[in-house]
């Protein structure tokens, strides 16, 4: 029926609810779950759920695992029951790595193994689309569950496709936007199917769709791009791209929201607040529960194509972007070094991206 939603606004609606508190419901066969995010658990759901009767679990990844010491028995993820005594600030003291350092033994866990976990997986990846942190709370419920408490409910079989996939783009506007660095500049606004962060290409002058193009890929940074933040060198990079585009007369700057390599400005600040307690940027994602880089590159790649270009030379200074763009079919003719923005305050940072991210600085 057109009026009804489709698996992309499903999980649209799926990550809304998330993000507010509310729990979500996927099945897939005979078995149904019930999944809550535990950055946004609250005590009176929380009972809710005891109510239930059964035991829940909360799934947590790899990552998160390896830190808490706690067996990762699917792999990519592990599943701890909780204790009687368990409450909302236990649940949030085991996703949180914030204090971590003060009360560093957090178990022993009991943990679950074996059976299909292809439901607690799909809802650890909706935790982390809704940019919370990656730790769902799950319990199995009966067919129907979602019906009779007025739950979105989501179909694995259904959403597989487009669960943690690159949503299809569509071109919204483009204006003419006069820059410091170019009075012949223009914006175009790229908004993604699944309701998601919108993405921007800053075209300077009128650079042929038969040549390679200067190009940056710039994933979003608040506290660089707009508050001037030492501790990294986003906001140089941006500004000094744009620079050199409008020195040359031509080129494109992408600026894909992809906040704090993919996690989120919220996620950013918990990893700077870990980055104070010592551990570097690297160390403060795994932490959390994330990967070294969560962004998708296949956004900037396929915004390239939209607007007609096959072939870049890509202003950055990490070859596995210039991988990641061949691997997308976008042709890297020349690497342009960006090497600007180096402060006392952010050496630290810049030397983990050389050493484990492989940057070249």
């Amino acid at each position: 029926m057109p009026l009804r939603p489709d698996p992309v606004e499903k999980l649209a609606r799926a990550r809304a609810d998330l993000r507010m508190g509310l729990p979500v419901v996927l099945l897939s066969g005979d078995q149904t779950v019930l999944a809550l995010a535990a950055e946004t658990l609250s005590p009176d759901r929380f009972a809710a759920l005891r109510a239930l009767g059964a035991t829940p679990h909360l799934a947590i990844t790899a990552r998160r695992a390896e830190t808490l010491k706690a067996a990762a028995y699917d792999g990519d993820l592990a599943r701890i029951a909780l204790p009687g005594d368990a409450d909302c600030a236990w649940v949030r003291a085991v996703a949180d790595p914030k204090d971590d350092l003060s009360t560093p033994l957090k178990g022993p866990f009991r943990m679950a193994r074996g059976g299909d976990v292809r439901l607690v997986r799909a809802a650890l990846q909706l935790a982390k689309d809704a940019r919370l942190m990656p730790a769902v709370l799950f319990l199995d419920v009966p067919p129907g569950f979602a019906a009779s408490h007025d739950l979105t409910a989501l179909d694995l079989d259904r959403i597989a496709d487009h669960l943690g996939h690159m949503p299809v783009l569509h071109p919204v506007v483009a204006a003419r936007v006069p820059l410091t660095v170019s009075e012949a500049g223009r914006v175009h606004v790229f908004r993604p199917e699944d309701g998601g962060e919108e993405h921007y290409a800053v075209e300077i002058g009128a650079p042929p769709r038969d040549a390679p193009v200067l190009t940056r890929l710039h994933s979003a940074c608040f506290t660089g791009d707009l508050l001037g933040s030492l501790k990294c060198d986003c906001g140089p990079q941006l500004r000094g791209a744009l620079a050199q585009m409008g020195a040359e007369g031509a080129g494109v700057l992408l600026y894909l929201n992809q906040e704090g390599r993919g996690i989120g400005l919220a996620n950013k600040m918990r990893a700077y607040a870990l980055q104070d307690q010592g551990f570097d940027t690297v160390e403060a994602n795994h932490r959390l529960g994330f990967e070294d880089d969560e962004r998708d590159f296949r956004i900037g790649a396929e915004i390239l194509r939209r607007l007609g270009f096959s072939s870049v030379r890509l202003m950055t200074n990490n070859p596995a972007k210039v991988a990641m763009m061949q691997g997308c079919g976008i042709d890297v003719a020349e690497r342009v070094p960006l090497k600007v923005g180096q402060t006392p305050q952010n050496a630290a940072y810049l030397a983990t991206k050389a050493a484990k991210s492989g940057h070249l600085l």
